[in-house]
């Protein structure tokens, strides 16, 4: 759909975006010019009573999280945001809109936006966009003198959830940084947080196939969004304006299907508009990165956003109907530890303990020598050091093939979402010891997950550690029971 812009920058003016089918055009007419007092922001006369009736239909158009459930049997589900790093479950547990995973569904009122009328201002207009709730906005600095504003209306046909660090109510999924080990920043670290307090907004097409895209930056509680004098923003082509966030919102889709065993796309950085660029030369560059005009904001299954300072992963419903279930990893831990798995030296019997047992090594858990993938039971013994400090104080020689390196406890995925398939768990992730199918364990050893400024580095999805190793991961090496 196009969208036509009547638009001046020379004067103040208050601009209508219509919709029609193609890009945004410029077409700059005189006639559009109007006096100084007609740029206050509030609804053009033509469009008075659509814009009374939507806000006697909702009072709010950001509507609380507890509005994804419908009254509909079964509502439509557009698709889960999974937090990496965490196995399922916060370190503290899942408590309201600050949890490990996220399942979107269809609203039962559409909440969506969509840009509507340009407003070119003075900085004292500036003010009234702030305290006028009642109408979404995003409002660019450019100078003290010179703003412009973007007045967004409703869109009955979109339905729109935000993500960020605050836990203010207009905030659907509370996202906090991520540290490796999955121990996520306590509510006294936030304030040190690099993740943006309004980071991003989905937004999802109400009707099939249900289409979701993905914006830079959330409306506050003033329902704008505010790119101040230092922000990277820019006129586009067509004289529209856009921008990008401090830290920016990265976003990397897989190259083939996710379930198929994807090689990893490239990272690419999203604009507050939705357009797609580039990376800056640092996370918060004031230059921005070239338009890549043949890549598109919709996510698909599989599609990595990273917040900087935490990533989430994308699942389709058709995604995760590919994925195992907390019970089918159940039954899978309960058929690997029926065969009876032992420890080749002191050949007691070995068992992964309980999904919902975390973080406390049982006696009967097994430990793997993460260099060669030998599986034994825990012992105390083997510490090896190397002359001029080769070996660290924790690595150890294997007794089996003599290989010096980590021994490290096992640990099973279980976060279903972060599977490409309900493989048997053969791999273990190194140097961490999280065990899940081959597939997974070499899709995720090949994606590059952004760190600090530039760095990008292979993490294990389930806990957030850095890969190290040639390849990332090491296959499991049991030994069956003697008899």
């Amino acid at each position: 759909m196009t969208i036509h812009v009547i638009f001046d920058f020379s004067g103040c003016s208050g601009l209508l975006l219509a919709p029609s089918p193609c890009a945004m055009v410029l077409e700059g007419s005189s006639e559009a010019v109007c006096s100084p007092s007609s740029l206050e922001l509030r609804p053009s006369g033509h469009r008075t009573s659509s814009s009374s009736s939507s806000s006697s239909s909702s009072s709010s158009p950001l509507q609380n999280h507890d509005a994804f459930l419908t009254n509909e049997k079964e509502p439509a589900q557009y698709g889960e945001l999974i937090v990496l790093g965490y196995n399922g479950c916060l370190a503290n547990g899942d408590k309201g809109r600050r949890r490990s995973r996220l399942a979107l569904y269809k609203r039962s009122k559409a909440n969506g936006v969509k840009p509507d009328i340009i407003h070119n201002i003075s900085t004292p207009l500036v003010s009234k966009a702030f305290t006028n709730k009642s109408q979404h906005s995003i409002s660019y600095t450019l100078s003290r003198s010179h703003s412009v504003i973007v007045e967004y209306s409703q869109d009955s046909s979109t339905d729109m959830f935000q993500i960020g660090r605050s836990t203010e109510n207009m905030i659907d999924f509370v996202v906090t940084d991520t540290s490796p080990s999955g121990q996520g920043a306590g509510e006294g670290q936030s304030a040190q947080s690099t993740i943006s307090r309004y980071a991003c907004r989905v937004i999802c097409e109400r009707r099939p196939p249900y289409s979701t895209r993905i914006y830079a930056a959330g409306f506050d509680s003033s329902k704008n969004i505010f790119l101040g004098e230092r922000a990277a923003k820019w006129r586009t082509s067509d004289g529209l304006m856009d921008g990008l966030t401090t830290n920016g919102v990265l976003v990397m889709h897989p190259t083939g299907g996710f379930s198929e065993g994807p090689a990893p796309g490239v990272w690419r950085e999203i604009s507050v508009c939705g357009n797609v660029y580039a990376l800056r030369e640092t996370r918060s560059a004031q230059q921005r990165g070239k338009l890549v005009e043949n890549e598109s904001n919709t996510l698909q299954d599989g599609s990595l956003i990273d917040l900087c300072g935490a990533t989430l992963l994308w699942r389709t419903p058709e995604g995760l109907r590919r994925t195992p279930t907390l019970k089918q990893l159940e039954s899978l831990r309960q058929e690997t530890n029926a065969a009876r798995p032992q420890c080749p030296v002191g050949f007691n019997t070995l068992a992964f303990p309980s999904l919902a047992q975390r973080e406390v090594v049982d006696k009967k858990q097994p430990w793997v020598y993460v260099n060669c993938g030998h599986v034994h039971g825990y012992h105390n013994w083997g510490f090896r050091k190397e002359k001029g400090g080769g070996a660290g104080a924790d690595e150890r020689e294997c007794p089996m093939c003599r290989r010096v390196g980590p021994y490290v406890p096992l640990w099973l995925g279980c976060e279903g979402g972060l599977y490409l398939d309900a493989g048997h768990p053969t791999h273990a992730f190194c140097p961490c010891g999280h065990v899940c199918s081959e597939k997974t364990a070499r899709c995720w050893a090949q994606i590059p997950l952004p760190h600090g400024t530039h760095a990008f580095h292979a993490a294990c999805p389930f806990c957030g550690t850095w890969l190290t190793g040639e390849q990332g991961y090491i296959k499991l090496i049991f030994q069956g029971p003697v008899d």
